[in-house]
């Protein structure tokens, strides 16, 4: 009975969870259940547990609709570097993280070679900065969520980023990590709240 009662509310937690998929683009949802299925079966709970959640994605694409050179701190197993290639045939993702999670080429494999070829994977700390010249559209921050290491990150990226670009910043409202809070309070970035993300845009006025 126990079994019984955990699998009817597992499928009411998948259903909940497909229907909020619709507030994506078709490709994008679609890829996102793909995932999520995958994830189940792989036993990947780290993943089930810290992807984006459908509403703040589809808040993060909007932002990104005319952005075709993204970076993405933080990039985990790559349901969100995935998503924002999905979203536009034109658009290319960095993605920095300090781990290689194995997970990541799976989820890979529910893409195309085309879509794949547009990711640049970098096994990095995002305060590196750049590896090669060029400007970025925005700039996605969601690694450490610590203080110290968020303004190191910006600071690294800001010569890349021109008037116009941005810089979106990840859990911002969350109370967990109030270290995304201060360091955008420390840098003086002005900008808004959205869906749990904190977006500036450069050449905008700093406090």
């Amino acid at each position: 009975m126990t079994r019984v009662l955990e699998r009817a509310r597992r499928l009411r937690r998948e259903l909940a969870f497909l229907l909020r998929l619709r507030v994506l683009p078709r490709g994008v949802a679609a890829y996102q259940w793909r995932a999520r299925r995958l994830a189940w079966r792989l036993g990947d709970e780290f993943s089930l547990v810290s992807a984006t959640e459908p509403e703040k994605l589809a808040a993060l694409l909007s932002l990104a609709e005319d952005k075709h050179r993204v970076v993405e701190l933080g990039t985990a197993t790559g349901w969100t570097a995935i998503s924002l290639l999905l979203a536009d045939g034109q658009r290319v993702v960095v993605g920095y993280d300090i781990v290689e999670r194995p997970e990541l080429q799976m989820y890979l494999k529910l893409v195309s070679p085309a879509v794949r070829s547009r990711l640049e994977l970098v096994c990095a700390p995002g305060e590196e900065g750049p590896r090669r010249d060029g400007h970025v559209d925005l700039l996605y921050i969601d690694s450490s969520h610590e203080r110290a290491a968020t303004i190191r990150e910006v600071q690294a990226w800001a010569p890349a980023l021109e008037d116009g670009a941005l810089i979106v910043f990840d859990d911002f409202t969350h109370p967990e990590y109030p270290g995304v809070r201060e360091s955008v309070q420390q840098l003086g970035l002005d900008g808004v709240e959205r869906d749990g993300l904190f977006v500036h845009r450069m050449g905008a006025h700093q406090a």
